[in-house]
């Protein structure tokens, strides 16, 4: 199954617009080769003085403090609250007192007003970075998605099918032109290969994919090497050195490809629309199971998320459980690899997140049966139903 969008012939046929604002809807904005290089830029324009503290939540993705780290600033570290909130209470008055920015992600698609988020930063004089990686579209609240920070980042390659991409916006301060080199005509060449290298391999795009079978055929066994290095490095211990050079900040100064480019303007209502069907797919499967719940409650009636990055499940066992879908190679992760020297927290919510939630992929990609599977295989390693006391022997 694939891990994320990909090209197909479903992605060009149009229809409605989604009744939703989005990231890129926001008055200024520049692309970026990612997320992480969207954060970095975000630091930039704010001019922050090198050593400057910067906010950082417990719970993240390495890609979410690697960009503090290049950016020569210090990454000081905040608890989250149950509703993935900052715990403004509890923030280490030295920290917030020294911090000029302040990263807060709408975690897993789940947009949130910032109201309260703002007002605190206001009264501090903070500068606020909206993390829109998980949530390129929908209402935060009050306002449109992005329109809280006076700078929102965004992940392209998230929602759509794109070999890179990011996004820079602001709702309210103009995005400064940036600097950014221009890949070559091999890099542009390959960001096209790879983007059919991945429709090939998932078999999409029928009647072309067998055509570019034999050339991509070198390709892919080389991504298969890349891979399992990859893979046998996420195992180790975590260092500040292995998170950087994972964390892959080499193109935070590059241009994106012309694919990024061309392919972020397919048509969105399908998007929207699909996330929407596989969230709930997802939740009709952990309303009321053993061993596992929804990390959220799911209120009778209630909508999905405008268009979901993930299904977030609580699983109580889930060291074992995350490695057994692992070998099964299905579209569900975690995130378990902490930037080292995160303090864990009295009342924190984001250690606990780091091991237990689980990631299940929602993208437009991903087929019903393909839902339905992922879901059969977590129920299959969650303890089993308690045998109603009717049918017991005597």
């Amino acid at each position: 199954m694939p891990r994320g969008p990909v090209l197909d012939w479903s992605c060009l046929v149009a229809g409605g617009a989604p009744a939703v604002p989005s990231v890129g809807d926001l008055r200024y904005s520049a692309l970026v080769t990612s997320g992480r290089a969207a954060i970095y830029q975000a630091l930039l324009a704010l001019g922050l003085a090198p050593g400057s503290t910067v906010l950082v939540p417990s719970y993240h993705c390495p890609t979410m403090v690697a960009p503090v780290v290049v950016a020569g600033l210090k990454a000081a570290f905040f608890g989250i609250r149950p509703d993935g909130l900052p715990d403004l209470e509890r923030i280490d008055p030295a920290n917030a007192g020294a911090a000029k920015a302040m990263l807060v992600s709408h975690y897993f698609g789940r947009s949130q007003s910032l109201a309260e988020v703002r007002h605190w930063c206001d009264q501090r004089g903070i500068a606020l970075i909206e993390d829109c990686a998980h949530c390129f579209f929908g209402h935060a609240g009050e306002r449109p998605i992005g329109a809280w920070g006076d700078f929102a980042t965004a992940s392209l390659t998230k929602f759509f099918p794109v070999p890179e991409g990011g996004l820079l916006a602001s709702g309210k301060r103009p995005v400064a032109a940036i600097a950014l080199a221009a890949p070559g005509l091999k890099a542009q060449l390959k960001g096209w290969l790879d983007v059919l290298e991945l429709a090939t391999r998932y078999r999409r795009l029928a009647g072309l994919s067998h055509l570019l079978r034999p050339l991509l055929r070198l390709k892919n066994a080389r991504g298969a090497a890349r891979a399992a290095s990859a893979a046998a490095q996420a195992t180790a211990e975590p260092t500040v050195d292995s998170m950087l050079r994972d964390s892959d900040m080499a193109r935070v100064n590059q241009a994106p490809l012309w694919a990024c480019r061309i392919l972020r303007a397919v048509p969105r209502a399908r998007i929207v629309a699909r996330r929407q069907q596989n969230y709930a797919g997802y939740a009709r499967h952990f309303d009321a199971v053993r061993g596992a719940r929804p990390l959220f409650p799911l209120s009778a009636g209630a909508p999905a998320p405008a268009a979901p990055y993930v299904f977030a499940l609580w699983v109580d066992d889930a060291d074992r459980v995350y490695q057994a879908l692992r070998e099964q190679e299905l579209p569900v992760f975690r995130w378990d690899r902490v930037w080292p020297g995160t303090p864990v927290a009295e009342g924190d919510q984001g250690p606990l997140w780091s091991r237990h939630v689980l990631q299940l992929l929602c993208h437009q990609n991903l087929s019903a049966a393909d839902v339905e599977h992922t879901a059969q295989a977590i129920l299959s390693l969650l303890p089993a139903p308690p045998i109603p006391p009717s049918s017991t022997a005597p």
